[in-house]
């Protein structure tokens, strides 16, 4: 493997929209979602270990996940877990993670990745971010993967590309015209119309220097905040040094302060069977079903004229399901969920009334 390509696993989020199975003690990232042995996050940690060795693999994470962090990947290297004292989206702890690497090697070059994505297609993930590590190794570029669009969803971001811009030969990168963040339904059919535009997956590939360049470019503030505390990295008094920049920086993402600025952007079109796995519906989407279009998670239960449900209960539960259409069944530690599919967006409203009405030991 080259010793020079690294990943860094964004492992953060509450997954709000998968409670009750997901809580902010243990989200979604933390759980066998898919029911297939392995958490979300040690599906992405393996998946990038093809990519690079486990010593060069980071995660960030909030502070009261380390733990769980260090028990389901026992192969991360403990200081390689990046605790941030307070969720500030994407951009800091990009910032964070990639000033603690350059430390390590200025040559690096690195994959950052979600971890509660699915992928369906492994070998041909690893196969395109090899490309695109090439790319970005060769060239001062910023790098993301794009998704074709099945379909004109609301809920992705979308990339438009110049398909008469393309670089390299090896594989299909071209030049980032516009990001649209969550279009309307029409402007979303439109889109998928015209034929140049692409889901944005949030994975993104650049070297140490690419993309230092452009947060001193585009967000110089956040920059030399992180890049200040390079003498703290790996001593005792880092976790104060963070602490204390976590306090001051602004809260921005990585897309809307970086990406969307910058003129070296390029997209890589991959087929590699991904979701973004954000709601249930996604989950639903993604399942095996049945023959009455059920995607039964977990226990089994007996069901009668039940259809185009996802269904998702503690192993050992015995349920009886009648007379259901379109909906979301979920059971964790006595905590019930049975909304319509269709309304799964007033999922964190529900939350918040669960938090003011029952306790925040509910959410």
């Amino acid at each position: 493997m080259n010793k020079n390509y690294y990943c860094v696993i964004m492992a953060g989020g509450v997954g709000a929209r998968f409670w009750p199975l997901s809580r902010n003690s243990r989200p979604k990232q933390f759980i066998d979602i898919l029911g297939t042995g392995e958490t979300l996050i040690q599906q992405t940690f393996r998946r990038l270990t093809t990519i690079c060795p486990p010593e060069n693999i980071f995660v960030v994470t909030h502070h009261q996940y380390f733990d769980q962090v260090v028990e389901q990947l026992p192969a991360i290297v403990p200081e390689h877990v990046l605790c941030e004292p307070m969720r500030r989206n994407t951009a800091p702890c990009i910032a964070y993670a990639t000033h603690k690497i350059n430390k390590l090697n200025p040559n690096a070059c690195i994959v950052v990745a979600p971890s509660d994505h699915i992928i369906l297609k492994e070998e041909v993930f690893t196969q395109t971010l090899l490309c695109a590590l090439k790319s970005a190794e060769l060239n001062n570029c910023l790098l993301t993967l794009g998704i074709t669009p099945s379909r004109p969803d609301t809920g992705y971001g979308y990339i438009q590309f110049d398909d008469s811009n393309t670089q390299h030969s090896d594989c299909r990168v071209c030049k980032v015209k516009t990001f649209t963040e969550k279009p309307h339904h029409e402007l979303a059919v439109s889109f998928i119309q015209s034929g140049d535009f692409l889901w944005n997956a949030g994975i993104f590939i650049w070297s140490i220097k690419s993309i230092l360049s452009a947060f001193e470019q585009h967000l110089p503030e956040l920059n030399t905040l992180f890049k200040d505390g390079a003498d703290q990295y790996y001593t005792e008094n880092e976790p104060a040094y963070i602490e204390n920049a976590y306090t001051v920086c602004k809260s921005i993402s990585i897309d809307y302060g970086i990406m969307e600025k910058a003129d070296n952007v390029f997209v890589l079109a991959a087929d590699i069977g991904w979701s973004d796995l954000g709601t249930w519906g996604s989950l639903y989407d993604t399942s095996e079903k049945d023959d009455n279009g059920n995607a039964i998670i977990g226990a089994k239960p007996l069901t009668y004229n039940t259809h185009n449900s996802i269904i998702n209960l503690p192993s050992g539960t015995v349920a009886v399901i009648q007379g259901i259409d379109d909906c979301i069944v979920v059971e964790d530690s006595g905590i019930i969920l049975i909304c319509k599919r269709s309304d799964e967006q007033n999922i964190r409203g529900y939350v918040d009334a669960v938090r003011l009405e029952k306790g925040a030991e509910f959410v």
